[in-house]
């Protein structure tokens, strides 16, 4: 059995590779925020904690707006 799909089945689809860069850099940026939220209470780690943490929420609502803008392939919309 082949672990690789033939070529034509990639045709117009990322192969699930590509996926996983962007869902690893938001999970280490939120280790990192909350990190800095733990370890740095006040000053600049505060505020960097905040701008970090809000990163992934941003991320989320940017994407559902998109899906949600766009028609499905199944009719209608998303």
């Amino acid at each position: 059995m082949n672990a690789f799909p033939p070529a034509q089945a990639l045709s117009g689809r990322r192969p699930s590779v590509a996926v996983w860069p962007w869902p690893i850099a938001l999970g280490l940026l939120t280790v990192f925020g909350l990190l800095s939220a733990l370890l740095g209470q006040h000053g600049i780690w505060l505020a960097l904690s905040w701008a970090v943490l809000s990163l992934p929420l941003i991320v989320t609502v940017i994407c559902l707006v998109r899906a949600w803008s766009r028609p499905s392939d199944k009719g209608g919309r998303s």
